[in-house]
């Protein structure tokens, strides 16, 4: 969540001018306000994941699964946003981010139906 905060700061020095990285409705200027909601975004989403398990426990398989993927997604999310805002082509990456979403939630809920 430190770094949705000091790249909003970094993003906040620009936002003013209209053609910033290309107009407000560009891709790179898309996806550099994407990463920035993506720090807090998935920061928020680990956060919910410690307090689920803390109220009701996962299993020893699944909370490391899950907490794996919970942590790839926070840290390849808000990468894959600002690489494609660099490089468009690298858009194709966003599927990593996803399934760690996925992997995430996967071991949340299969350690709840199967503790």
């Amino acid at each position: 969540m430190v770094a949705g905060a000091l790249s909003g700061a970094a993003i906040g020095l620009f936002f003013h001018k209209d053609d910033w990285l290309g107009g407000y409705g560009s891709l790179r200027r898309r996806m550099v306000r994407l990463g920035h909601i993506a720090f807090f975004g998935l920061g928020i989403l680990n956060v919910l994941f410690a307090l689920s398990i803390a109220a009701r426990p996962l299993s020893a398989l699944h909370t490391p699964i899950a907490s794996v993927g919970f942590w790839l997604a926070a840290v390849t999310m808000p990468a894959c946003c600002f690489l494609t805002a660099w490089r468009p082509g690298l858009r194709h990456l966003f599927p990593i981010p996803v399934f760690a979403v996925l992997t995430g939630l996967g071991g949340l809920i299969g350690g709840w139906v199967f503790p």
